[in-house]
């Protein structure tokens, strides 16, 4: 059995099989489709679908939602990333448990509204005040864009953060011929919802509690500013380090746990394509040319943008002495890829005039002179 849809029907559909309850948005393209996919089909499923007046109430909504025990759900595009990221950094400071879909279309400001781009990348990881971390993850095929929504609902109850599901205007609007097996449905972990004692543990600093759930229990408070463990405002030095030691560390001290990437790695290789999102569906197939054409080389494809899987990609780049790194903007990720990729040469491979990268262009790149 086959079936036919696009990567935003594929949201909706992870949203819905992960236990999603409540989801709020405001009308944008390229994301409108799972907005109004969400307001017909999560009644259904017995959740709330709302629009909200805008993209700053929609969010401020699935934060209070989310907050009450909700597995709570919203999606946009860059503009409306702006206009969240002060709620963003509420939920960072809130340990708020949200997922934030990401179909990204080229920018800035209004940009090409149906043009396809990957101008997010960087945004979403340091879009709000503190620079503290958050999860995103990038899938590269409409399949994915079904597990990794799952996915992402579960990290965000594992670690209490925000979790962006990045995509874009072609995996989200363009239809495609996908096995029905694709959609298998998960096994949901039992959630764990705490009514009393505090919203807060900072000792040993990755320790992630449980969701307090607000409005049933114990009376707790909630805000966003400096606080300690029973999220009472506080100046002590002592707490104010805990608090945002914590932050960062129950994330970067689970990369491993959080990372996820595709390996096709080829023995001697000394080229490595690597890739994400939708520029990835043309690097594996320019990895798979250019090995017919007797050229060793290999692929890796990162599904978990932020945190950087650094372990994975320092393993992919053993032996190797170049480094490929085709993207939808003007090398975003490509700076990550250098910091780790000391020694050896990295070629960004760009296009920033609403066209796909393809499959040629890569090959060519892969074919270049190896020193």
């Amino acid at each position: 059995m086959r079936e036919y849809l696009d990567g935003n029907s594929a949201v909706v559909r992870g949203a819905l099989a992960a236990g999603c309850t409540f989801f709020a948005g405001y009308p944008i393209t390229p994301a409108s489709g799972i907005l109004m996919a969400m307001m017909s089909e999560l009644p259904r499923a017995g959740g709330i679908a709302i629009q909200g007046e805008d993209e700053i109430a929609s969010i401020g909504m699935c934060i209070g939602a989310a907050m009450t025990g909700a597995r709570a759900m919203t999606a946009t595009s860059g503009p409306g990333i702006s206009l969240y990221s002060e709620n963003i950094g509420l939920a960072v400071m809130g340990e708020v448990p949200l997922v934030i879909v990401d179909v990204q279309r080229l920018g800035p400001a209004t940009g090409g509204a149906t043009t396809v781009g990957q101008g997010d990348v960087q945004f979403v990881r340091w879009g709000t005040a503190g620079g503290y971390p958050i999860i995103a993850l990038a899938p590269s095929s409409i399949p994915e864009c079904y597990t990794l929504t799952i996915r992402a609902f579960e990290l965000a109850e594992r670690f209490r953060c925000p979790v962006f599901v990045l995509t874009d205007k072609e995996l989200g609007m363009t239809l495609a011929t996908v096995e029905a097996n694709a959609f298998r449905a998960p096994q949901l972990s039992e959630r764990e919802l705490a009514i009393s004692g505090p919203p807060y543990r900072y000792d040993p600093p990755d320790q992630v509690s449980p969701l307090h759930r607000y409005g049933l229990g114990d009376t707790v408070r909630f805000t966003g500013s400096t606080h300690d463990e029973a999220a009472l405002i506080t100046k002590d030095p002592r707490s104010v380090a805990a608090l945002n030691r914590h932050l960062v560390a129950k994330i970067e001290e689970h990369v491993d746990e959080i990372a996820l990437v595709e390996e096709d790695l080829q023995p001697g290789a000394r080229t490595l394509v690597i890739s994400y999102g939708v520029t990835a569906g043309a690097a594996r197939l320019a990895v798979e040319q250019a090995r017919a054409e007797g050229t060793a080389v290999s692929g890796l494809v990162v599904k978990s943008l932020w945190p950087v899987p650094e372990a994975a990609i320092g393993a992919a780049l053993e032996g190797v002495v170049r480094v490929v790194v085709p993207e939808l903007n003007l090398g975003q990720y490509r700076r990550e890829i250098e910091r780790l990729a000391v020694g050896r040469e990295v070629i960004g491979l760009n296009r920033v005039d609403g066209e796909l990268i393809d499959v040629d262009e890569i090959v060519d790149r892969i074919g270049e002179r190896t020193p």
